[in-house]
């Protein structure tokens, strides 16, 4: 009817909560009051020294009043109402400028796009997740979909609130809570009264937050959620703590970062015992060999994990585990899933773990390598595990790219016999690809577009594809930048290698075996006889801005995190996906991890996108 007689359609209309026309692009939006991030603490004497910190500016007051929040894992939003309207919403980005995402957000059953009062111009601040609930029967839709399903809550409402139709929005049962606003309206004292107002006007606001006299009450309300957060239907990792008098939060103001009346205190790192039900030996691309926990499944810290990495077998003998044996694991930097000890050893007649003298998918008897812990599948050529895992990473993001081209469809096509290498995939043709099972015939068409626009990629993506022994990404880039093209790479001496910084013998030496070796050889004709040719290098782009500086980048920002590894190496720096005290930079985007903690606890600097642009000499 709207499409109709488009002069009756509301600005509320169910059409609008449902989805509007998919965007190709998100446009900018710059905040009229900046986000600001939250300093953490870790221990409940931190807490209480920030709390005393405060209180000694203040000395006629012998206690101020905070209101402890449960700290949401989810993403930062704004909302800007004119005359009681929805008329912006926009994402976090670098607290600055944000993306203006208003459409998706409209879809979101617990954003008001009208306020209970009439007249009302205000700005909210909330977080955006996704209940746990909504978050199992997603994956559970994945997965009868035969679609990846999704790492944790948080990612699938990251992907959710960014979809460029929000009519997937729509259906992702995305929810919003309410934490902050600002107002024009001088009778509203505290931070309390904030939330209250809000939600008088129809926001959705956390039921469980709490106003207390004294950082003696905040901490027992701290200690009672570290215990009681896992029965909540969705992910916590910590509670925020704010002074409540609007007045003294004026007073105290903001560090270049933060608010010096808030900080987030974070609970420790989660821990779980399950049961140790098998051990499974994966033989990787390049042969080695490794050990991998399979547990009874258990929910921690945002997901469900079912397995976890044992990384070699001097672990699993200095663990003294065992299949049977209840275990304790946590998420390394609340990531990877890690066993950290035995808490009860199960049924030990069959005796102690042994490695594996063959590996299990060729039969060829194992070998240790020189000065390394892993054992060896030696069988490169016939190992049908080795081949699966050359074909994955060939075609994976920071490689070749393929999309769509995942590990159950290389299965598929190495079982089937129909590649024996990477370059068979350039062999492929539609019709193939139907013969593989649930494929029809625009999902096969869609493959097929995808490994033929792969083929003229960028020279430091094909390197990296390649696989050589001890050449990743990092030394990938370094090579294409020194030697432009693939053909001088080819005929490249080892003295021409050793002259690259942080390129030793070993790496000469490896990047020279494959290039002698016939079988590799064979290979590169065939890529190059079916036009797979990776582009020169075009030096132009290359600038010294960032020379001798390392960056480590964390959190979510306005683009995907290769797109600023790209500029930074373009201008002469580096990337390290881990802090150091040699870390020039950290940017850090929404929502960071552990990597924003470290740079804190060694001083490094920590800059947002906005300020990263400054350094690059853009506005």
């Amino acid at each position: 009817m709207e499409a109709e007689f488009p002069q009756f359609r509301e600005k509320n209309s169910p059409t609008l909560k449902v989805g509007g026309a998919s965007s190709k692009k998100f446009a900018d939006y710059t905040h009229k009051t900046r986000l600001y991030s939250l300093d953490n603490t870790y221990s409940y004497e931190e807490l209480e020294k920030w709390y005393e910190k405060i209180r000694a500016e203040f000395p006629n007051r012998k206690e101020l009043e905070v209101v402890c929040e449960l700290k949401i894992d989810g993403l930062a939003i704004a909302l800007t109402y004119e005359n009681s309207e929805l008329t912006v919403g926009a994402t976090r980005g670098d607290g600055v400028t944000g993306e203006n995402i208003t459409a998706n957000l409209r879809t979101i059953k617990t954003i008001p796009k009208h306020l209970n009062s009439e007249g009302v111009s205000l700005e909210a601040r909330g977080e955006i997740y996704m209940p746990k609930s909504a978050f199992e029967q997603l994956n559970r839709r994945q997965t009868e979909s035969k679609l990846k399903p999704f790492a944790n809550p948080r990612n699938a409402a990251a992907g959710s609130l960014r979809q460029q139709n929000p009519e997937i929005t729509a259906q992702r049962e995305l929810a919003m809570f309410t934490y902050a606003g600002i107002l024009n309206n001088p009778s509203i004292k505290t931070h309390e009264q904030t939330l209250l107002y809000l939600k008088d006007m129809g926001f959705n606001l956390n039921p469980n937050f709490k106003k207390c006299k004294n950082i003696q009450e905040a901490i027992e309300y701290c200690k009672y959620w570290d215990k009681e957060r896992y029965n909540l239907d969705y992910a916590t990792d910590g509670v925020v703590i704010k002074i409540n008098e609007l007045a003294i939060q004026n007073e105290l103001g903001f560090t270049s970062r933060a608010p010096r009346w808030a900080t987030a205190f974070k609970f420790p790192p989660e821990e779980m015992s399950t049961t140790l039900l098998d051990i499974e030996i994966n033989v990787g691309r390049t042969g080695a060999v490794t050990p991998v926990a399979v547990l009874e499944p258990v929910f921690i810290s945002g997901s469900t994990v079912s397995r976890a990495t044992l990384h070699n077998f001097d672990e699993i003998k200095r663990l003294d585990i065992n299949i049977g044996d209840r275990v304790l694991i946590k998420k390394a930097a609340e990531i990877i899933p890690k066993v950290i000890t035995v808490m009860k050893k199960g049924n030990r007649d069959c005796g102690a773990f042994e490695p594996p003298e063959r590996c299990p998918f060729c039969g060829s008897r194992l070998v240790p390598a020189e000065g390394e812990v892993n054992l060896y599948c030696p069988n490169t050529l016939g190992c049908p595990a080795q081949l699966k895992g050359r074909i994955e990473y060939w075609a994976s993001n920071d490689c070749m790219d393929i999309e769509g081209l995942g590990g159950s469809i290389v299965a598929q096509l190495v079982d089937k016999g129909m590649v024996k290498s990477p370059a068979d995939l350039y062999t492929l043709g539609v019709a193939d690809f139907l013969t593989l099972d649930l494929f029809a015939q625009k999902s096969a068409q869609n493959l097929f577009n995808s490994i033929q626009a792969s083929k003229n990629p960028e020279l430091s993506r094909f390197i990296n594809a390649l696989g050589i022994r001890h050449v990743g990404k990092e030394m990938s880039e370094i090579l294409a930048k020194k030697f432009g093209s693939f053909e001088k790479l080819k005929n490249a001496t080892e003295a021409e290698i050793l002259d690259i910084e942080g390129a030793g013998e070993k790496i000469a030496l490896s990047v020279l075996d494959f290039f002698k070796n016939s079988y590799n050889n064979e290979v590169l004709q065939k890529l190059e006889a079916n036009s797979v040719v990776p582009k020169e290098m075009n030096r132009e782009e290359e600038k010294d801005t960032f020379s001798g500086l390392t960056f480590v980048i964390t959190g979510t920002l306005s683009k995907p995190r290769d797109s600023f590894e790209k500029v930074i190496k373009q201008h002469g720096g580096k990337t390290s996906s881990s802090v150091s005290k040699k870390t020039s930079y950290v940017l850090l985007g929404e929502a960071p991890g552990s990597k924003f903690d470290k740079a804190k606890e060694l001083g490094v600097k920590i800059i947002n996108e906005k300020e990263f642009n400054d350094l690059l000499g853009e506005q």
